[in-house]
């Protein structure tokens, strides 16, 4: 299996990073997306049929243009961009009457534009991230269609095809839906906010604080990729992307060292995958699961913080565990940046950071607005080098290369919402996602921990090849009113949820993380992935103990019980990742394995 597996056109290139095509029209129509999405949080939301058919034709001509891999992708690419556009323009000019017809389509013309805008929808997804996610979304328009001939408790009364493609197209119950809301609203500032901090020094300030702290240790180059990548996952939402962009430059270093290859890879693609769960940004999730359990933003923050710091803290742990095996040595000295180095290189993202976090907590603004303004801040220290040089010729650059940078990865997770939206509008219309519920707690016996158990296999398979978020979102809309259902509160069921959707990234037989990072090192990727799983053997067992050991989760409300019930799950997550990494007796090995689970689990 190649190392490249997951990696379609899209895909890989939001991995590149600084790798981009700075033309002068993907610059423009990229500063255009920008504004756009800026202009809405500044001078108020326009209506759902403005602004989300906008953000989807914002997003075609880089997936079926830019990301085009040969001439026949390239030239249906402006075709099929062009009558987008059109459609697109048509929902937003007739927004007024549109909303008046609630969803239901009453000519043969609206016909057509609505379902060639679900046939875009599912080529644009395609082109973006691959068959796996388009032909989840098609099994559900089959069954929305079709559903009606399916005996017994699956089967659904049928849906007049005038309403079911007029609720998916010109309402807000399908493409147009809350989920794509969330994209149009929230996720694309974070998205342009962290564009605007990787086309700047703010990369370089992240390895080279990550190295300060950590450099001098046992394992320190090992160490220095669990910061970083904490650090740089949690802005740029994508686990492929944060191996490609970090891994450019931990996985060379530890290979110097003389670590093993498929331990240099395991790691980066350990340290990657938990950016996404790593506050205060979350990659795109956090922002989904605002709008999908009503909870603050803030909260869910605080509920992640206590979580992701054990995941990260285990990864650190099995490093100490893997150097009883092999020698990890430090970085050497003459790899490691001065302090006024680390000092000045800092100042690119802990300038915006602080920002952000002082609007958020003490200036009341919303999560988005708080953005906005660190993106403001982010593009003025575009102005200034690595040495704090002044350079209108370097802002330029940089600044475009942010503009192309935000345009294409704003696109790409749009395709990703756009299309997962048809989902849910299935869901919703068909009551599908209610009959699953009722058919889990039925196989559970009623029972949390067998219904836990399922949910967690159903987001494995579903995330081996759909992104982290479109899996979370499309499991937790069947499986989490089941979880709630058996008494777990909404945001324990969606984080446990989420923290399963990862298990893809390391886990084979699919795992998009494991494959970059083995192709980066030249290394087989099942031995990369055997070490991945070893180390990342937190990301397995805290969803679990989160639903034993639930204050953990309640860091803002009672924060003696919450950091009581870490350091349990610390204490027996360190005795485990030990006990499957470290050189010692087998007896001892098995010991401890047997001692962590029950800290964690039973006390």
């Amino acid at each position: 299996m190649s190392s490249t597996r997951c990696s379609s056109p899209a895909a890989a290139a939001v991995a590149g990073g600084v790798s981009v095509r700075l033309q002068p029209l993907w610059v423009g129509l990229g500063a255009i997306t920008v504004a756009f999405h800026l202009g809405l949080i500044f001078y108020g939301l326009a209506p759902a049929l403005v602004s989300r058919p906008i953000h989807m034709a914002l997003a075609l001509p880089w997936i079926l243009i830019h990301a085009a891999r040969s001439r026949y992708e390239q030239w249906s690419g402006w075709g099929l961009t062009l009558l987008g556009l059109a459609a697109c323009a048509y929902i937003v000019l007739n927004e007024e009457a549109l909303s008046n017809q609630y969803g239901f389509i009453d000519t043969a013309f609206q016909m057509l534009v609505g379902g060639f805008l679900i046939v875009l929808a599912l080529e644009t997804a395609r082109r973006a991230i691959g068959w796996p996610l388009p032909l989840v979304a098609l099994a559900a328009l089959l069954y929305g269609l079709f559903g009606d001939l399916i005996p017994g408790q699956f089967g659904h009364p049928g849906l007049p095809l005038p309403s079911f493609v007029g609720t998916l197209t010109i309402a807000e119950g399908g493409l147009w839906g809350k989920l794509t809301g969330v994209s149009v609203g929230v996720v694309a500032i974070f998205v342009i906010f962290g564009a605007v901090l990787n086309a700047g020094e703010a990369g370089r300030g992240f390895m080279n604080m990550a190295s300060a702290v950590a450099g001098r240790l046992t394992g320190g180059a090992a160490k220095v990729s669990v910061i970083s990548s904490a650090l740089m996952g949690s802005i740029s939402g994508s686990a492929s992307a944060n191996v490609a962009s970090t891994g450019a430059v931990t996985i060379p270093s530890m290979v110097r060292l003389g670590y093993p290859r498929a331990l240099a890879g395991g790691v980066e693609a350990v340290a990657s995958s938990g950016g996404q769960i790593m506050p205060p940004l979350m990659g795109a999730g956090a922002f989904v699961m605002v709008e999908l359990t009503g909870t603050p933003y803030t909260q869910i923050m605080a509920a992640a913080t206590l979580p992701a710091i054990l995941y990260f803290a285990t990864v650190w742990m099995g490093i100490d565990a893997f150097a009883t095996r092999h020698d990890l040595r430090p970085m050497a000295a003459s790899e490691q940046p001065s302090g006024k180095e680390v000092l000045i290189t800092s100042l690119f993202f802990a300038v915006p950071f602080v920002l952000l976090l002082e609007r958020i907590f003490l200036g009341g603004v919303t999560p988005q607005y708080a953005a906005s303004v660190a993106i403001f801040a982010g593009m003025l220290l575009l102005c200034f080098d690595v040495r704090l040089r002044f350079s209108l010729r370097g802002f330029a650059m940089r600044m475009g290369e942010a503009m192309v940078i935000a345009g294409r990865q704003v696109a790409v997770i749009g395709a990703i919402i756009i299309c997962a939206s048809l989902v849910i509008g299935v869901l919703s219309m068909t009551g599908l996602g209610v009959k699953i519920t009722s058919a889990i707690l039925s196989l559970s016996g009623e029972m949390l921990w067998p219904a836990l158990l399922f949910t967690a296999l159903a987001c494995l398979v579903l995330g081996m090849e759909v992104p982290t978020t479109a899996a979370y979102v499309i499991c937790v809309s069947v499986a989490g009113p089941a979880l709630t259902a058996l008494g777990l509160e909404p945001l324990l069921a969606h984080l446990f949820v989420f923290w399963f959707a990862l298990l893809s990234t390391i886990t084979p037989p699919v795992c998009g993380g494991v494959f970059i990072a083995a192709g980066m090192v030249g290394e087989n990727w099942l031995k990369v992935a055997i070490k991945a799983m070893a180390l990342g053997i937190g990301l397995y067992i805290i969803p679990l103990a989160m639903i034993a050991n639930p204050d953990i989760i309640r860091l803002a409300y009672d924060p003696v019980a919450a950091i009581i019930d870490m350091l349990k799950v610390g204490a027996g997550l360190a005795a485990i990742s030990f006990g499957v990494i470290a050189r010692r007796a087998a007896w001892l090995r098995v010991a401890l394995v047997i001692a962590g689970t029950l800290v964690i689990f039973l006390l």
